[in-house]
């Protein structure tokens, strides 16, 4: 007959290593999930153009209004060639 003490530290043991077995099936890389991002909407020239003023506030601020809409007007240029070199989906 098996003691009560020893019986209480089997019990207390078997649980024990059911428990740790359980929780080792839970064990992550500690990577956290990662939400599909939105595909970005098409190129218009609308969009293109408001990209295009608000890089020109950050980097050509100090410039006349004229030169400013130069750079502008070349960027989305240049923003809707790319679009349209990019393969349709």
């Amino acid at each position: 007959m098996i003691s009560p003490i020893l019986r209480t530290r089997l019990v207390f043991s078997a649980t024990l290593v059911v428990l740790a077995a359980a929780l080792a099936g839970c064990e992550t890389t500690g990577a956290a999930p990662q939400a599909a991002k939105p595909p970005e909407p098409p190129m218009t020239h609308a969009r293109a153009a408001t990209q295009c003023w608000m890089a020109t506030e950050k980097g050509h601020a100090d410039a006349d209004l004229d030169k400013r809409a130069d750079v502008v007007n070349k960027c989305i240029e240049e923003k809707m060639k790319t679009a349209g070199a990019l393969p349709k989906r």
